[in-house]
Order: structure tokens, then C-alpha cells, then sequence
């Protein structure tokens, strides 16, 4: 994605505007199956909450991936893209038993965090084959607020918790064909990873009819030049010879499973806005673009750092900008970072893009939310128009006040 191609979309599509690059995808997905192509059954759920434009689902489906949903809308939004109920996986955490059952009955793969739930579940459906969500009390991501394998996390039955998972198994006489764990996000350490994998290995062997086992994903990409990722071809022939292993003494071939979302589009999507204003103040410079918080959350809610380039200048001399929205709240995207000099109506480029960031838009302030663009085999598809007016008002009930008593 050249600056001249993002540059064009912007003029053709207006801003702001997300676009995401195919071939980056692509890329990404075909290192990960690479890293791993030691194990005869790899299977790449792609976790839709990341980026859920039924284009990328398709799209995702034809490089061969399934799909990781948390909630039945997800779930919808798969088979509607065209992907087979038995390549979906439904992972939620915290919903009723109504909405496993109504996933259940779409022919999905069942995968149960909860004790109480899975024993519901069982009691009523032991013929449904259900996977079963571990918390290995193992932090592998890099920041507490992402990490979900923590002892303290909401996710996942915890491991301590073995003994319990199994009686309710026998009592039940449910099938249970998949164990799976998430550590979270931005994971470095391998050691640590594979440590939270032996913890998974050990729970598979109180289960006798396992088809596959689910490491999930988290796997960290770089946010900034020079950045420091995840090893995935470290952790390709770590892993893949210890599953291998493990297969071995099970006495059964099973299916090596990951979810990955971020790794797989975040380095695809670039977030372009203009600039409106540049305001000096007595100790700071900021560049006040044509968006806010409510395109792109992530640099507030959890700290994250996205790159970025000033694509309208790119050789400028480099100052220190404070990059902040139009939101009447602070939705500042980067305090004092040196870019490249700013001018009113320069077009500025947010790195990293792909991955939490249209999914987790809103319309607060009643702001639109922005098109979405897929670049393609040397095209730029709109896959997502920009909202207007009526879609702000296309839910909302208007009432007749007049005729209302008071």
C-alpha cells in the first residue's frame, strides 16, 4: 500500500476511511500455516470479532481459514459470508444458555467457559460434541488488560477446577471433543506460551475422544518500525514437535487449532483522516484530524501506539505533534510523537489499523462512522459506505410528543 495509492482512496472515498490490504492478509495467513506445516491438521479459525465486514469473513474463508465467533450474531455473520457451520466455532463468555442453544442448533462447534453452563448443556444436549474453554492461570500477553489466562480473568474454567469438569462429564455422559485456552494478546515470550501449552496437554488426557486441541492465538505483530513481534516460526517447530509428541502418546491424530485475529489483519488496514486544524499552544502543537475516539478507540482505551505517517509530506522535517480528534471528550491518538510536518489539510495515515479498530467504532457526539475500503488484486472495493444522516435516526422511534400527556 503506497502513499500514492492510499492517497487516491482518500480522494475517491473521502475521510476518513479505513482500507485493508488482500496481499497483507494473504501473507500473513500463509506464514502462520508455513510455521506450523509440521502438523498434518492445521486448522486457522479467524477471530471475527477483529474485523467483521462479511467481505473479510468471505475472504478469509477463501485462504482456507474457519471462523472464531463470541456471540450468535458472529455466528450469523459467518454462515452469511458463506462459511460452513462446521468450520465456526462459538466461543463466548457469559451468555445464556439460550444463545449456546440457539448456536448449537446451527451446527456450530460448542465451546463452554463456565461450570454451571456446561453442565446445563450436558444435562440437556449430551449428544452435542462441546469443546471445553481452560483458564491455565499462565499471563502471556504483554499487558493485564489483554491478557485473559491470568488467575483473576473472567475467561476460561480454571484449571484447579479439572476434578469438577470431569465429574460433570461422567454425570452427564456428554461428548467432549476439543480443549482450548486463550492467553491473550501480544505474547513474546515462547517459553511462556509453551509453558501454558503443557498445562493444556496435561487437562487433554482426562479426555478420551478429543478431535482437536485450541492454543488460540494472541500472537503480538509490530505497531512501529523496528517493533519486536512474536516468533512464529520459533514457535512453528517448538510447538508443532511437541503436539506431534503428544499425539503420539494420546494414540490419536488430533487437529492443532489457533484463532487468530489481530495477527492476521492488523498490519492490513490503514486508517487515513485529514488534518482540520494545527493549534499551538503555550507548550504543545497539536494536529487536530477529522475523527476521534469513536473511529479509533484503542489508543485510549488500552494505551496502544499505531504509527503514524504523514502521507501528504512524507520528506518533511520531522516535529513533535500531539495528534488528537474531534471528539468533545480527550481521544488523543498520540501525545508529542515526531512526524513529519504537519499542515492543515495534510492526510495523515494510521499504521496497524485492521485489527479492534472499525469493529470497535461507534457513533458517539453522533459522529458517522467511516467507509471501509478492501484493496484487492490492484483495486479498491468499497465494501462499507460511509453513514449519513438517516442511519443515525434508522432505529430510533420517533415519538409524538405533542400528543403525549404530561
Amino acid at each position: 500500500m503506497e502513499n500514492i495509492v492510499l492517497t487516491s482512496i482518500a480522494n475517491q472515498f473521502g475521510s476518513p476511511v479505513y482500507v485493508y490490504d488482500a496481499e497483507k492478509m494473504e501473507h500473513q495467513y500463509k506464514r502462520l500455516t508455513q510455521a506450523f506445516q509440521n502438523v498434518p491438521q492445521l486448522r486457522i479459525n479467524y477471530a471475527v470479532k477483529a474485523l467483521s465486514n462479511v467481505n473479510i469473513l468471505s475472504y478469509m474463508h477463501s485462504l482456507g481459514a474457519g471462523l472464531d465467533t463470541v456471540s450468535i450474531q458472529e455466528v450469523e455473520l459467518g454462515l452469511y459470508a458463506g462459511v460452513p457451520a462446521h468450520m465456526i466455532i462459538f466461543t463466548p463468555n457469559g451468555v445464556s444458555l439460550e444463545e449456546i442453544e440457539e448456536a448449537a442448533a446451527l451446527g456450530v462447534q460448542i465451546n463452554i467457559d463456565n461450570l454451571s453452563l456446561l453442565e446445563q448443556f450436558g444435562s440437556k444436549h449430551p449428544d452435542v460434541p462441546v469443546c471445553i474453554r481452560i483458564n491455565p492461570h499462565v499471563m502471556a500477553g504483554g499487558n493485564a488488560n489483554i491478557s485473559v489466562g491470568h488467575i483473576d480473568s473472567k475467561f476460561g474454567i480454571s484449571i484447579h477446577q479439572l476434578p469438577h469438569i470431569v465429574r460433570i462429564v461422567e454425570n452427564t455422559d456428554m461428548r467432549i471433543n476439543g480443549i482450548h485456552m486463550h492467553t491473550g494478546s501480544d505474547i513474546l515470550d515462547i517459553d511462556v506460551f509453551l509453558h501454558a501449552a503443557e498445562i493444556l496437554f496435561t487437562t487433554a488426557k482426562s479426555f478420551y475422544d478429543l478431535e482437536f486441541l485450541d492454543f488460540g492465538s494472541g500472537f503480538k505483530v509490530p505497531y512501529h518500525p523496528n517493533d519486536i513481534e512474536t516468533n512464529i516460526e520459533e514457535l512453528g517447530q517448538k510447538l508443532g514437535e511437541r503436539f506431534q509428541s503428544f499425539c503420539k502418546d494420546y494414540g490419536k491424530e488430533l487437529t492443532l487449532a489457533f484463532e487468530p485475529g489481530k495477527f492476521l489483519v492488523s498490519e492490513a488496514g490503514y486508517f487515513l483522516t485529514q488534518v482540520n486544524v494545527v493549534k499551538q499552544t503555550t507548550s504543545t502543537v497539536f494536529a487536530q484530524v477529522n475523527s476521534g475516539f469513536n473511529h479509533l478507540i484503542r489508543p485510549m482505551l488500552y494505551g496502544s501506539q499505531h504509527h503514524i505517517e504523514n502521507i501528504s509530506n512524507p520528506d518533511g522535517r520531522e516535529r513533535f505533534y500531539s495528534v488528537v480528534g474531534y471528539i468533545c471528550e480527550t481521544d488523543t491518538f498520540a501525545n508529542n510523537r515526531r512526524i513529519n510536518e504537519i499542515s492543515e489539510g495534510d492526510l495523515l495515515c494510521f499504521h496497524n489499523a485492521g485489527a479492534y479498530c472499525f469493529s470497535m467504532s461507534s457513533n458517539y457526539n453522533s459522529r458517522f462512522r467511516p467507509a471501509e475500503i478492501f484493496w484487492h488484486q490492484g483495486e479498491a472495493k468499497l465494501i462499507r459506505k460511509a453513514e449519513q444522516f438517516d442511519d443515525l435516526l434508522h432505529n430510533q422511534v420517533v415519538l409524538d410528543l405533542a400528543a403525549v400527556k404530561v
